[in-house]
């Protein structure tokens, strides 16, 4: 018999297909309508008659999203792009504007945006415009906060846009980054210790396990190089010699990396970061590692080490593969630019790059780093400053400069105050120039003095929603005084 009872309710499964089937459907005419106010605003101007026809469509389209489901988030996320939690098919229809709105939505750096019941045509215009401004910058962590700042400072009060989420997926990912950094970075030690101490003892060294050793570094570099930086803050007391090479040529090649080098430049730049200082195999080590001054004659000794390390080179068995320019930088690294250091010249010379960008990363990592003749090292904001402010430190001011904007006027590792009172370290430099002094950090001590470990990340660069920085660095602090250990939170 039909038509007796109550009318069928759709379960729950037929809602959500329904719900499933319109969001599909209309989501990708949003995206198409999208893409086409894009377009028209980037070749014609605002009052051409194509592109009011598009913002038109758009407004239309919005809104018909909207009376439905009242909100509407578009997510980007990997490969795929979901409205309201729904993925949108790629088919060769919409294959051009799919593509380009992903494409514009990573420029900056957008992992979603969100458009609430009240938006009107003018909101959706100024949105268009500055996607297209801002996916033009360059690329900046800061990007989609700008954005979401300009957005606010426009009177867009029904848009707005948020960063990529983290996954499981990207936490895993950069957690397996981080112990292939530490793995690299662990047998470029051991490597170096073995090389070190063979010549000491006058046996052949393995020239090979070098060359891997450097060029698991100069990938790493190119593929995760804030991990790898993280770790020269290993500043081992006991292994120093080891790890200084190390940390030298870790600084070496990513500053390299940063004034354009090639990879295979960036090799024969690691390698002779890595044997600078080999000619100091063969100081004693009483000299070496006296505590105290140095008398004239130990001085002479040490000051003996740069063309030692030359002959060291060429003594080496398969010496062919540390290139030529390793002999120059174990040459001249601590000669200066003005020639006033040492070894003296005798005649007018204009130092290697690759010596100039060495001195610069040996000189940054000696004086932040703890030895048996410098019990206290200096923070490395003040290294950093006396390196760029005093020209009798002998260093190329270009070199200096590329390396600050490099690490940032606060280097990684270090220890910070903030105007909330809570204690931070450095995790890495802003990429954005101008925010060179507004790092990333993290916060390991609360106001009240107690220790997060790992602690939680910030983004000193990043505004709250009134366009404020909700953290900012008072100074710089010596980390022993809380009790913190700065490489345990890069290990």
């Amino acid at each position: 018999m039909s038509g007796g009872g109550p009318p069928r309710q759709a379960s729950i499964a037929e809602t959500i297909q329904t719900t499933d089937g319109f969001l599909r459907h209309a989501g990708r005419e949003f995206l198409v309508v999208l893409y086409t106010a894009f377009r028209s605003l980037k070749l014609y101007p605002i009052e051409n008659a194509q592109v009011q026809k598009a913002l038109d469509d758009l407004a239309a389209t919005t809104k018909h999203l909207l009376d439905v489901e009242k909100e509407v988030e578009l997510r980007l996320q990997g490969e795929f792009l979901f409205v309201n939690a729904t993925r949108l098919r790629l088919d060769l229809d919409n294959y051009a504007s799919f593509s380009h709105i992903l494409g514009v939505l990573r420029q900056c750096g957008i992992g979603a945006v969100r458009i609430d019941e009240g938006v009107d045509r003018k909101q959706l215009q100024i949105f268009v415009s500055l996607l297209l401004s801002y996916a033009a910058k360059e690329a900046s962590p800061n990007k989609v906060f700008e954005l979401g700042q300009k957005l606010s400072d426009g009177g867009v009060s029904f848009i707005s846009v948020e960063p990529p989420l983290e996954t499981e997926e990207d936490v895993e990912e950069e957690e397996r980054q981080k112990e292939a950094a530490k793995r690299t970075y662990a047998r470029s030690v051991a490597v170096t210790k073995e090389v070190i101490n063979s010549i000491r003892m006058g046996r052949t060294a393995n020239v090979k396990k070098v060359k891997r050793a450097v060029q698991a570094i100069v990938d790493q570099v190119l593929n995760n190089e804030a991990s790898l930086v993280g770790l020269t803050t290993l500043r081992d007391y006991d292994e120093y010699t080891f790890t200084h090479s190390v940390n030298v040529c870790i600084f070496s090649v990513a500053l390299g990396r940063k004034l354009g080098l090639t990879k295979l430049q960036l090799y024969d730049l690691g390698m002779a970061a890595l044997f600078h200082d080999v000619g100091k195999s063969r100081v004693p080590l009483e000299v070496l590692n006296k505590q105290g001054g140095l008398t004239d004659e130990e001085w002479r000794i040490m000051q003996a080490h740069p063309w030692l390390g030359v002959l060291t080179l060429f003594g080496l068995r398969g010496y062919g593969e540390i290139p030529y320019r390793g002999m120059i930088v174990a040459y001249e690294h601590h000669m200066k630019v003005d020639l006033t250091g040492y070894p003296k010249s005798l005649r007018g010379r204009d130092l290697s790059i690759y010596s100039k960008i060495v001195a610069v990363a040996d000189g940054f990592d000696a004086a932040t780093t703890r030895r048996v003749y410098q019990t206290v090292p200096i923070q490395p904001d003040q290294v950093l400053k006396e390196m760029w402010e005093n020209p009798r430190r002998g260093y190329d001011p270009v070199i200096v400069k590329a390396f600050i904007n490099l690490i940032g006027i606060y280097p990684v590792g270090t220890c910070v105050i903030l105007d909330t009172y809570e204690v931070a370290i450095v995790h890495s430099a802003n990429p954005d120039v101008s925010h060179v002094h507004r790092p990333v950090v993290r916060i390991v001590a609360s106001p009240e003095g107690a220790l997060h470990h790992p602690g939680f990340l910030a983004d000193l660069a990043q505004r709250d929603a009134q366009g404020n920085f909700p953290r900012t660095i008072v100074k710089v602090t010596d980390p022993v005084k809380y009790g913190i250990n700065v490489s345990d939170y890069f290990v």
